[in-house]
């Protein structure tokens, strides 16, 4: 009996993927509650995050090395996880990437969509590694760090895939193309195929080592692409993992498993530009600050996907339940201690307060509703550290105990609150400082972390026009918006939406602005500072292969 391919074993989670895509309808995957992996899947992949602590990293199938490095500290912990991984140089990661190019190029996009899901499949067996292993090298805490680099990440690979797929069949792949020419017909065979860039590389950051990685190398590997994988060198782990079993999937089916690598290096000493700049390089997926973002973007040569820094923000209008808004504010710049890419920074209130259905608040009462939010949150035992969770680097730690050297008023104080479970956990709850709007200066760029800004503006005119002016000079992924109004949300979402900022208005209860949800919602939109990609929309895939056409007249 012939054994079921792996096209035609995920058939039809491909085919349900796919619907959900074009028709933008609330689609899991991979569901996002914990219960839905077993009774035991906890316990065995907290056993095996312990079991991989202090060892070699030994599940990679990308040749044997005789150096092995690694850096990552646990911002629970405070020691370091003590994984080592195997080291390549360049040009034995672009050799051999080329190599295994040669052939995967070569395979139908089905047959790469197959490999591909299977993939992901096994993945979701060790969601629960790869969530100790994301919280003890991010910070995040353990159901942010579950949910964001497991189901959510394979969910954003799923979605890569799919639209892949339908991508590279958008065409036919052969026709008999004829032409009336009076007396006899024109006639020529026509066929197009979609032809692979090359070798990939993918820039991973520090704080979502897989959410933020997999778009771009999925992308890449179903368009018939190589890749390398080149991860922060504090988080590692999780996406070593990912490819471990992609490499396994690709062995068990003949292939060379370098189709995917990782290139592991360390802070001293750095291997990222010397792969992004090498000629063989063809793409590069990066996230990460705007500085490097913007030194990636000018590279010569190289089709390029940024997601960069921005400076998101909310504005605030009238309310139907002030209390209601400023606790959705408020978890919203507590999450993850604002080390999200899509978190909010700056409040835009305007002088004359806030308008609620009992009478318009004012605009102190206002700063003091939100400085209370913030504080039942932080100071609760059971929400403050799991919301907070840990402050990734000691350069962010740092910027946040100096915000208060950045200008204006500080109305709330960052401190750190006592996580019952990890006693050295580094943790930070956030600082808001006021600011006036002709204080620019302080709040244009981003300060990444638990660091907010109150900018009292003279209203609400002001406040859009300043958002606005923030998203198109300095990028924005997010906007948060408050009105009951429907002209006022018209001109919120006119003038953000020109500056190429998506708006979520009215949030309130599970909604937070923080949160994107694949096969619905777009991930930054390529048009402003912020970043100059969006996974996932179809440019996403199409700029990773070329279409080409040949013609053969036959006699």
């Amino acid at each position: 009996m012939q054994a079921i391919s792996l096209s035609d074993k995920h058939k039809y989670k491909i085919t349900e993927a796919t619907d959900a895509l074009f028709k933008r309808y609330f689609y899991a995957a991979y569901p996002e509650n914990p219960k839905a992996y077993g009774d035991t899947a906890d316990a065995e992949g907290k056993t095996a995050f312990a079991i991989q602590m202090n060892n070699n990293f030994t599940g990679l199938l990308q040749g044997d090395s005789d150096n092995f490095i690694g850096e990552e500290v646990s911002p629970y912990l405070q020691v370091g996880i003590g994984v080592k991984y195997p080291a390549y140089t360049v040009d034995s990661l672009i050799s051999k990437g080329q190599l295994a190019f040669s052939v995967w190029k070569n395979l139908d996009v089905d047959t790469r969509a197959g490999i591909l899901v299977e993939s992901l499949e096994r993945v979701k067996n060790r969601f629960f590694e790869i969530a100790y292993a994301t919280m003890h090298t991010t910070g995040q805490s353990f159901m942010m760090s579950f949910q964001a680099s497991g189901p959510h990440a394979c969910d954003r690979a799923m979605e890569t895939i799919v639209q892949g797929v339908a991508e590279m069949h958008r065409y036919p792949q052969q026709v008999e193309w004829k032409k009336n020419l009076g007396k006899f017909d024109l006639v020529l065979h026509k066929n197009w195929k979609p032809v692979a860039k090359g070798l990939s590389l993918v820039i991973g950051c520090s704080t979502f080592p897989t959410w933020n990685s997999v778009p771009g190398m999925y992308a890449s590997l179903i368009t018939g692409n190589a890749v390398i994988v080149k991860p922060h060198p504090k988080a590692i782990l999780p996406i070593a993992i990912v490819i471990a079993e992609l490499q396994q999937v690709l062995k068990e089916q003949g292939i060379d498993p370098c189709v995917c690598q990782l290139a592991v290096d360390t802070v001293s000493s750095p291997i990222t530009k010397q792969l992004a700049e090498h000629t063989s390089i063809k793409l590069i997926d990066y996230t990460g600050s705007t500085s490097f973002g913007k030194y990636i973007e000018q590279i010569p040569n190289k089709s390029v996907f940024t997601e960069n820094a921005g400076v998101n923000s909310i504005l605030l209008h009238s309310s139907n339940d002030l209390k209601s808004t400023m606790q959705n504010i408020a978890f919203s710049l507590s999450l993850y201690s604002g080390q999200m890419c899509t978190a909010p920074q700056n409040i835009f209130i305007p002088e004359t307060g806030i308008i609620t259905p009992s009478g318009t608040v004012a605009y102190a009462e206002c700063l003091q509703a939100l400085t209370e939010a913030i504080n039942a949150i932080v100071n609760n035992p059971k929400a403050g550290a799991p919301t907070l969770g840990a402050i990734q680097s000691d350069i962010t730690l740092t910027r946040t105990k100096q915000a208060g050297t950045l200008g204006g008023r500080v109305i709330l104080a960052s401190t750190s609150i006592k996580n019952e479970e990890f006693e050295n956990a580094r943790i930070a709850t956030p600082t808001i400082i006021e600011v006036e709007a002709k204080d620019m200066e302080i709040y244009k760029t981003e300060q990444f972390g638990p660091i907010a800004f109150v900018i009292k503006c003279k209203d609400i005119e002001e406040c859009i026009g300043l958002a606005k002016q923030m998203a198109l000079e300095h990028g924005a992924i997010t906007c948060l918006a408050f009105s009951n109004e429907e002209e006022v949300k018209e001109m919120i979402a006119t003038a953000m939406n020109d500056a190429f900022t998506p708006v979520s208005f009215n949030f309130s209860g599970a909604a937070f602005v923080n949160q994107h949800a694949a096969f619905s919602d777009f991930h930054v939109s390529g048009g402003n500072p912020s970043g100059n990609a969006s996974f996932t929309n179809a440019e996403y895939i199409n700029r990773r292969f070329i279409w080409v056409g040949n013609r053969e007249m036959r006699g």
